[in-house]
């Protein structure tokens, strides 16, 4: 049976090739061929290089035979959940296609905790989350100016190419792609286990009565997580998360269409100007994580057709997503009100619109943890297995390009890490403030001011420095009291789950 299979696949592929591919549109594939190009991640990529000009782009240097397996391309991650339909790579992109990448970035799954912080932070959530959006559109700004220096004629010429290249100048070549890709890894694995926790609260709340406890349900997803380990491309899983990414806009629309069917029932008194405090710097990391994207707006801006619409792109994407995030966490709270849960799709009515909306969302997480996982993976391979004397330890890689055991086995310890550390904590609001809070603060609200103190400072009005003063001290604010607050709810949320142990 086995010979008469494998006789009949090349006459499949031919079929599929020629008939099927033709009948569908062709952005579908590009994916792992001209358009993989073209999917920013936070750790983005120059179209044509090899960790040029990236984010990820180490503490050192890579050569492209360091991953002769990878297709010669890492610039596949996507900026978040979300990709867009690129052009070919040897082409700029539109200032639709870098908004839709922004977009993507700040309008993840993070949304569907956003009526738990209005129940939390009352009015000052609301606030909050078109302040933050105020803030992180004009770090994003400013991070870019950063790139930019005058030429002897008084000419803005772009001297540096990622956020990185920033760092390195204003910390030094070694400490400051040390500080920006530790952050970086950070927040990616945090990002890993964030989507192992949300699978588990999802299925959880879509079978209740499964005898299935969350721990159980997130060890059973990352089984489905270890084939992980074997990724070379994110070409197909950035196909599929498109749909996924599609799927999930849907599910938002439906569900304020929902909140918008009980408006007869909302009670606006339920809305205090109050906030309980120890919870709202929870909700407020949370709501700073939701907005993070200026890791990779260095690279999107060097891609655009036309960089002077960075920033009219870069302020309305911001806008869109304030205007929604307030919506939705305001008609999700005054729909349930006090009933409100962690994610509001486990306060839909009935057990089947529950199940279904959770589980096309579950969809979405499995295949999106394969990004921020590649990502995470790859950066640490860049910074330390790419053999002696450029790191630490030998390279990943035998000189036939194949990927050595002891690197696979590494690759599927870090799954198995982020399944472990998810199951541990599987607290989904406590973690996304903590994340928000210390490197959600650090790479959106302090580098970018910081950076431009020390490199445009001489240039710059007064009060345009105390402004940008003024908002490290209340990033710094910010991260204390939600790293301090999410930190105390964590210690208290795992001593709880412990069972007690009588001797």
């Amino acid at each position: 049976m086995w010979t008469n299979l494998r006789l009949l696949w090349p006459q499949v592929r031919e079929t599929w090739g020629a008939k099927v591919r033709e009948a569908l549109p062709t952005n579908l594939f590009q994916g792992s061929t001209a358009g993989e190009r073209q999917h920013f991640a936070r750790a983005g990529n120059v179209p044509g290089t090899l960790y040029e000009d990236t984010e990820m782009g180490t503490f050192q240097r890579m050569s492209s035979e360091d991953s002769p397996k990878m297709n010669g391309r890492l610039s596949s991650f996507e900026i978040n959940e979300g990709c867009f339909e690129g052009e070919a790579p040897q082409e700029k992109i539109s200032a639709w296609q870098a908004g839709w990448n922004v977009t993507n970035a700040i309008q993840g799954m993070v949304v569907v905790s956003l009526p738990l912080a209005v129940l939390h932070g009352g009015v000052w959530s609301l606030v909050a989350m078109i302040g933050v959006a105020q803030l992180t559109c004009y770090t994003g700004k400013i991070l870019v100016d950063c790139l930019y220096e005058e030429n002897a004629d008084g000419v803005l010429v772009r001297v540096r190419d990622s956020y990185v290249g920033i760092a390195q100048v204003v910390f030094g070549p070694r400490w400051g792609g040390i500080l920006v890709n530790t952050a970086q890894i950070i927040e990616l694995i945090m990002t890993c286990i964030l989507y192992i926790i949300t699978c588990g609260d999802f299925l959880y709340g879509s079978f209740p009565e499964a005898q299935v406890d969350r721990r159980s349900w997130m060890m059973l997803c990352g089984l489905l997580l270890l084939p992980c380990g074997f990724l070379k491309s994110l070409g197909r899983v950035s196909t599929l998360s498109f749909w996924c990414t599609m799927a999930h806009i849907v599910i938002n629309v439906v569900i304020l269409g929902y909140c918008l069917t009980r408006a007869g029932s909302w009670e606006w008194g339920q809305l205090k100007f109050g906030m309980d405090i120890t919870k709202f710097p929870i909700s407020l990391g949370n709501i700073v994580f939701s907005y993070t994207s200026q890791i990779f707006l260095p690279t999107l801006e060097g891609n655009m057709r036309d960089p002077n619409e960075f920033w009219p792109m870069l302020k309305w994407s911001h806008i869109a997503a304030a205007v929604f995030k307030s919506l939705f966490g305001l008609l999700g709270f005054l729909t349930w009100g006090e009933a409100v849960k962690d994610e509001i799709t486990n306060n839909l009515p009935t057990q089947g619109f529950k199940a279904f909306v959770n589980f096309i969302l579950v969809i979405k997480a499995l295949l999106s943890f394969a990004l921020p996982y590649f990502a995470a993976v790859e950066l640490m391979r860049s910074a330390l297995f790419r053999g002696r004397p450029r790191t630490r330890f030998p390279s990943c890689y035998d000189p036939d390009g194949v990927v050595r055991v002891w690197g696979v086995a590494l690759r599927i310890g870090v799954v198995v890490i982020t399944i472990l550390l998810a199951a541990f904590v599987p607290h989904f609001l406590d973690l996304t403030g903590l994340i928000g809070s210390f490197t959600g603060t650090i790479l959106s609200i302090l580098l970018p001011c910081w950076f431009h103190l020390k490199l445009k400072g001489h240039l710059l009005p007064w009060y345009i420095k105390v402004y940008e003063w003024f908002v490290i001290a209340l990033g710094l604010l910010f991260g204390y009291f939600g790293m301090s607050t999410s930190s105390v709810d964590l210690y208290r949320v795992i001593t709880e789950s412990i069972p007690s142990i009588h001797i």
